[in-house]
């Protein structure tokens, strides 16, 4: 995703911000954003009068947005996170922290705008954990760009605050727009705003709790917020693929893993290891590795 066709002064030395939006809530996808453009468009960059997305209201992130959206001196480029990945990767046998996740989101957008063919040469950069350690870390990655990492850059430097009125304006865009893979008739869209302390964020998760199948796909089951919530779930066994262990076993490089083994569930009740081929089966089930129990 992006703003246009590369333009004539991509070919200038260039600026670009980056910033994230959705780091914190329970709910919904992280958005990495970044703007870009000429160094010499810089002080006409500080007078549009961008700022920290989180210090505006709703509708002058929009306005703003449009406005940037329509000005051919800037370019711009997201990436969205899917609550299932963020969750997988953090689950996942070898995991990836939130930290990792969101240097490779940026990281992949520093590589996505050199691609283009624009010429970077300064990258600003919202900092997550040591600054001067994911500066180098970032300095190594592309050793041709200058990049400037730095605790509230979005409220210090005018391209970063572009680049977060991007990333926030996107999810507030994704979240409005979300269509909840699951159909079930009691479900409903008065989720608050995604973060874990607001109550009405507290109540739809109560609510869209089921004992089987967890929480909708919208739910970030990873994060600690949920981690109560599966005391009482129902456990459940599933096919472990064999290039996601570590090393052969007797059932021809399949192995069934309960959901206690992920930090799903406490119940430590034995169960047998069940095998199903799954052809012809919902994909809500496939997608899930949900498999048929034959015997209780």
């Amino acid at each position: 995703m992006g703003s246009s066709p590369l333009p004539e002064w991509a070919s200038e030395p260039c600026i670009m911000g980056i910033d994230e939006a959705g780091r914190g809530p329970v709910l919904g996808p992280m958005v990495y954003g970044c703007l870009y453009c000429a160094r010499s468009f810089q002080k006409t960059l500080a007078s549009l009068n961008f700022a920290d997305s989180k210090t505006l209201k709703e509708e002058k992130r929009e306005e703003l947005f449009e406005k940037l959206k329509a000005d051919s001196s800037l370019g711009w480029e997201v990436d969205v996170i899917d609550p299932r990945e963020l969750s997988a990767k953090m689950l996942q046998r070898v995991k990836i922290n939130l930290n990792e996740i969101s240097h490779n989101s940026a990281i992949g957008l520093v590589s996505r705008v050199l691609n283009m063919g624009v010429l970077l040469t300064e990258v600003y950069v919202d900092t997550v954990g040591d600054a001067e350690k994911y500066r180098i870390k970032l300095s190594e990655r592309f050793p041709g760009v200058n990049f400037v990492v730095a605790k509230k850059a979005d409220s210090l430097y005018p391209v970063v605050s572009g680049a977060s009125i991007v990333a926030k304006v996107t999810r507030d865009r994704a979240l409005r727009d979300w269509i909840l893979d699951e159909s079930a008739d009691n479900m409903h869209r008065n989720f608050g705003s995604g973060y874990p302390g607001d109550p009405g964020t507290k109540a739809w998760l109560d609510h869209h709790m089921h004992p089987v199948f967890g929480f909708p796909t919208l739910v970030r089951f990873s994060w600690g917020t949920c981690t109560p919530y599966f005391k009482d779930i129902v456990e459940v066994i599933w096919e472990s693929d064999k290039l996601e262990e570590d090393g052969s076993n007797s059932n021809g490089g399949k192995r069934q893993l309960k959901l206690s083994n992920v930090g799903f569930t406490r119940n430590k009740k034995k169960s047998e290891d069940i095998e199903s081929s799954g052809k012809g089966r919902c994909k809500f089930f496939q997608a899930r590795k949900l498999e048929l129990v034959a015997n209780f």
